[in-house]
């Protein structure tokens, strides 16, 4: 059978590892969406130049967050300076952040390792220090959790972000854009744009690109006005803005405010935003060891007796009660 696929010709003698550090419960996607773009660039180059092992703490088997077990090749051991390790993410990574995983990174950074993190697993870095005065990206659902505990590092929203000898990629399929990224460095852009079709990736994104759908395509409603209001919403959660306010920013009354959102969303613009606060409000109790206080008054709320109502009749539970 013929092949109608070109190899690319690279001068290019030096192989490069990568050491995929499983934690538990890892995020099985991102995983896979690391690995097939570097065996297909293997398959399109003129050398087998990517090679890669997997690694856990306890240098047997890992846990991806769909149940199954793998093998891996390797326990937490000193790498080649030259690799570069890739830390898999996924769900409660706090529990999975532990001291041998710590140290372990540390030691291989202060060696001048280039090290990465996919999904949540820039937690992990971060919690190691090696985030410090950097930008890093996470998943978007994890992200209200880790502004809240690691200010010196610059969060950024994008799908990936490589920063220096850091790099870091948002969870899901954000993965094959950190690696196109690398594999266009590596080995050039023709060879990155042919691993893409083999993978029918037809939409490569940057560092520029979010994570999120739009506003219009979370909703299902394309009506403007009514997008630029909950963008306000969502970037003013811990200062909550009157819905006067918010209608007058968009050349509105407050009446036809209440009607659009009744009408498109089938709820007030006050009930909307409660909603909004309400689920940062969960998602920081569920992910940070942040007192109740805390997260109330990270949310808008002044009173933790008002949150706590609010809490119970949104969730059919307490904050206190949710941990």
């Amino acid at each position: 059978m013929q092949r109608w696929f070109m190899m690319v010709e690279i001068n290019s003698s030096q192989k490069k590892r990568f050491v995929f550090l499983l934690l538990d419960n890892f995020s099985l996607i991102s995983f896979a969406c690391a690995v097939e773009p570097l065996r297909l660039a293997n398959r399109y180059h003129s050398s087998e130049f990517y090679e890669w092992k997997s690694a856990s703490e306890n240098g047997k088997v890992a846990e991806c967050s769909a149940g199954t077990q793998f093998q891996v090749d390797m326990g937490l051991e000193e790498i080649n300076r030259g690799d570069t390790i890739i830390i898999c993410g996924g769900i409660n990574v706090k529990d999975h952040t532990t001291k041998p995983i710590l140290n372990w990174l540390r030691r291989e950074a202060r060696r001048g390792v280039h090290i990465g993190a996919l999904c949540t697993a820039s937690f992990v870095l971060a919690k190691a220090g090696l985030l410090n005065g950097k930008t890093a990206t996470i998943h978007w659902e994890n992200y209200d959790s880790f502004e809240e505990e690691f200010d010196e590092v610059e969060l950024s929203k994008s799908v990936f972000v490589v920063d220096g000898n850091r790099s870091s990629a948002a969870g899901g399929i954000a993965s094959i854009d950190l690696i196109l990224r690398i594999i266009s460095d590596d080995l050039g852009p023709d060879l990155a744009n042919t691993v893409a079709d083999q993978l029918i990736y037809n939409a490569i994104r940057t560092e520029r690109d979010g994570q999120r759908l739009s506003i219009p395509t979370r909703i299902g409603v394309r009506h403007p006005k009514l997008s630029l209001v909950i963008q306000m919403m969502e970037k003013n959660i811990e200062e909550p803005i009157s819905p006067s306010i918010l209608a007058r920013e968009v050349g509105m009354s407050t009446r036809q405010l209440e009607r659009l959102f009744r009408r498109y969303l089938n709820r007030s613009p006050k009930r909307y935003y409660m909603e909004l606060r309400l689920q940062k409000a969960r998602n920081l109790l569920m992910q940070t060891e942040m007192s109740v206080i805390n997260v109330a008054l990270a949310c808008g709320f002044a009173s933790p007796s008002h949150f706590s109502k609010c809490y119970r009749s949104q969730y059919n539970t307490t904050p206190y009660r949710e941990r």
